[in-house]
């Protein structure tokens, strides 16, 4: 994957952390006088918790960038997901109580999350939000916010449908309450110049999405786009479109094997891309940074992740790198 310039300047600090500049022996630490620890004990253990459990196809790239950053880096990283938010509470709540060194979180609810946020930075554990609730991630204590910027996002799917000419778009919502989402369907609609129209699905049940998607374009003719805002509600949407006959654009969020082949065969306009595993894999950079030395990124505003946009003129180099588990 291509490094920003930000990106390769931090990873040379931490690098620089680990080496020292007269021949490779581990440096000791800025913050103390003491003689560097073992080379097998790792440097520190950092807990990600997220509204989206293992096994989701969005969820697991996440996972494998957190999980690829501990590696490289020699430090303790344990996922944990459930899109119950009181669950996800809980699960904060434990990692504060195991006084991990670092707490990465997803906030698709932030109201649900916010004691337990507060009990981590009361105890002196840095935090990092991921993903949704940017808008609320400084508020609550976080030292940064890694993702997407929805709203940006969402404009920008609105800009591309347009420009194929759609008119009446179905939004298809799949996470009641999830506010990243709503600003989804929000920015797609102030760029579209059209109609926009939501569809509320359940993720958990894939076969009722396609029948619900079938019948809302066999009854609606004159909806002529579809934007889904998870990868596997695309594919279901992809077999509704095929179902009803109808010549809707789909389009979608995020990305899956299955997303980049209906890309390639033309079922699929584009995907919005939040580049998922740098959503895992910097957050522990930043951690291990502010751990070590105290640095933080963003200097109060969001670090970026996207968005950008995978179509078929890009489909081929990024299905390789799907199917390796980094998009």
């Amino acid at each position: 994957m291509r490094r920003t310039p930000i990106v390769l300047a931090l990873l040379g600090a931490l690098a620089l952390t680990a080496c020292s500049s007269s021949g490779g022996r581990a440096a000791q630490s800025p913050a103390s006088g003491s003689a560097p620890a073992a080379a097998s004990a790792p440097r520190g253990a950092f807990a990600v918790i997220t509204h989206g459990a293992p096994g989701d196809s969005f969820w697991d790239v996440v996972k494998n960038g957190a999980e690829a950053a501990g590696k490289q880096y020699g430090v303790t990283v344990t996922y944990q997901g459930d899109g119950d938010p009181a669950k996800q509470s809980q699960l904060i709540d434990q990692a504060v109580s195991q006084k991990v060194d670092g707490l990465v979180v997803s906030m698709a609810n932030p109201d649900a999350l916010k004691e337990s946020i507060g009990k981590a930075v009361a105890a002196g554990i840095p935090v990092v939000t991921v993903n949704s609730g940017a808008d609320r991630s400084k508020e609550f204590g976080a030292i940064t916010h890694v993702g997407q910027s929805e709203d940006v996002a969402g404009r920008g799917a609105g800009e591309q449908l347009k420009a194929a000419g759609v008119t009446k778009l179905l939004c298809v919502v799949h996470e009641a309450g999830n506010v990243g989402l709503d600003q989804r369907c929000k920015g797609a609609e102030e760029t579209l110049g059209g109609t926009v129209e939501r569809l509320q699905v359940d993720v958990g049940n894939l076969a009722d999405v396609t029948s619900k998607v079938t019948a809302k374009l066999q009854s609606d003719k004159q909806l002529d786009g579809v934007l889904a805002l998870n990868p596997a509600v695309a594919v279901a949407a992809r077999d509704a479109v095929r179902d009803s006959g109808s010549q809707a654009r789909l389009a979608t969020f995020d990305l899956s094997a299955d997303v980049v082949a209906a890309i390639k065969d033309g079922e699929i306009l584009f995907a919005v891309d939040q580049q998922q595993y740098l959503q895992g894999y910097l957050p522990i950079t930043f951690l291990l940074l502010y751990k070590d030395n105290l640095n933080t990124v963003g200097g109060g505003l969001p670090v970026n992740t996207g968005p950008g946009f995978v179509t078929k003129d890009n489909a081929d180099r990024v299905a390789r790198l799907a199917e390796a588990g980094t998009r």
